[in-house]
């Protein structure tokens, strides 16, 4: 059985229009001037009334929203979602992504332009306080001078930085001010992770301690690549699911033209197609729960069988997509830091130390959603809940299924997805009150 006759009707979602990229100044920081801005994926009407600015986590790049963004603008009247391509995405040697005759010798033989603590010492001093001045400038165009209202929504870490943006000073104007609503996607702050088993505290000297080697070299980090065991450098995770998935679009069902390459984690000894081959990194052999769909299985030929909630090509469209695919290349280590000395939601020692401007915690008074999968096993939903009652929020819709994993909630087919059904739901009553 093919991808395609498993149900053709999801495989390939409907497009809802208008998919264009733009680029957008961000702050003025370190580094130089061809680095200040941020890309963002609009789809949907450019005449929206209605923008949700979508922010991924620590891995996620714009187009891993795709296929949510164009079912919530289908279901949302008077929606478009703006997904956000941060600016260290501009350190990405992106020359032949969209070179299929020759990337792969570039990238798999290491022939592209590779970035680190030496070539780009700038990076170090990207943390949240960056990240949210960049996610400002988004929102603010989105808003056009107040004539539009804006929901900030974040997938995993992203949902973290929902809540950070909001407490946020912006000299003086709290970031909830420009908002209408918030939404979280597996993640969040108050321990929303301690169901995935990771508990975040830090102190002062563990804090100085994780800075100084930020500061000595360590921009990057490379816990996805060896998550998901394609390599050790910090972009080999984004340019395996690229070069995969471009692959598996093109001619699902030839050879697999990467298996002489595949590393040793994946080896097989049957042949792949190209689509089995992608149904292997991203579903099968998966080493980390955080990042596996549940698409469906290898078939006895070495082909990919669609039986899951996540019809594979759907992923596979994501990060083969633009502008740069769905995983960063370099994802910062001074951003997670911050995430995670702002897990307690407070201003405290470690917060002021680091510069987190966290001033407006208490104050926050807009609705927030916020949804949970098997990875985090109800801990989302509690954490959220809590933060309502911390807060003026005045009031939390939180939702949990333990049958999607952190990726499904992204990728799923409609019929499948309670976090698509629900954040449509939250989406009509924000808009209808």
């Amino acid at each position: 059985m093919s991808i395609e006759e498993t149900n053709p009707a999801v495989a390939q979602p409907a497009r809802p229009g208008r998919e264009t990229v733009e680029v957008v100044a961000g702050a003025r920081a370190a580094g130089p001037e061809d680095v200040q801005h941020v890309k963002v994926l609009k789809v949907g009407p450019a005449d929206a009334p209605r923008v949700l600015v979508m922010l991924g986590g620590r891995e996620g790049a714009a187009a891993g929203f795709l296929t949510l963004a164009r079912e919530l603008v289908s279901a949302v009247p008077g929606l478009e979602v703006w997904a956000i391509d941060r600016r260290e995405q501009n350190l990405a040697d992106l020359t032949h992504y969209a070179d299929q005759a020759n990337q792969d010798s570039y990238y798999l033989d290491g022939r592209y332009v590779r970035q680190d603590g030496a070539s780009a010492p700038f990076a170090a001093s990207w943390g949240l306080g960056v990240l949210l001045e960049d996610v400002r400038s988004v929102v603010l165009k989105a808003r056009d001078g107040g004539r539009r209202q804006v929901v900030l929504g974040g997938h995993s870490v992203g949902g973290a930085a929902v809540a950070h943006y909001a407490a946020w000073d912006f000299d003086g104007q709290p970031g909830h001010a420009d908002l209408a609503g918030l939404m979280q996607f597996d993640g969040g702050v108050r321990d929303a992770f301690k169901g995935a088993g990771m508990e975040f505290a830090l102190n002062v000297d563990a804090a100085k301690a994780w800075l100084g080697q930020i500061e000595q070299g360590a921009v990057f980090e490379n816990a996805t690549s060896l998550a998901v065991r394609v390599g050790e450098q910090p972009e080999d995770a984004a340019l395996w699911y690229h070069l995969a998935a471009r692959h598996a679009l093109n001619d699902p069902h030839g050879p697999a033209v990467l298996q002489p390459k595949l590393p040793a984690g994946y080896a097989t000894d049957g042949p792949l197609t190209n689509a089995g081959l992608f149904g292997k990194l991203v579903c099968t052999e998966v080493g980390h729960p955080g990042y596996a769909v549940q698409s469906g299985r290898l078939d006895a030929a070495g082909d990919w069988a669609d039986e899951g909630p996540t019809p594979l090509l759907r992923v596979a469209e994501a990060h083969a997509g633009r502008p740069s695919g769905a995983f960063v290349w370099y994802a910062l280590n001074r951003v997670m830091l911050d995430y995670v000395a702002g897990n307690d939601f407070t201003d405290n020692e470690v917060t002021r130390l680091l510069g987190l401007r966290l001033f407006h915690t208490a104050d926050i008074d807009v609705p927030l959603y916020a949804f949970g999968s098997g990875l985090t096993n109800g801990t989302v939903a509690s954490a959220a809940e809590e933060l309502g009652t911390s807060t003026k929020i005045p009031y939390v819709r939180a939702h949990t299924d333990v049958e999607l994993t952190h990726q499904d909630l992204v990728y799923a087919a409609a019929e499948h997805n309670t976090a698509l059904s629900t954040a449509v739901a939250f989406l009509k009553e924000l808009f209808a009150g």
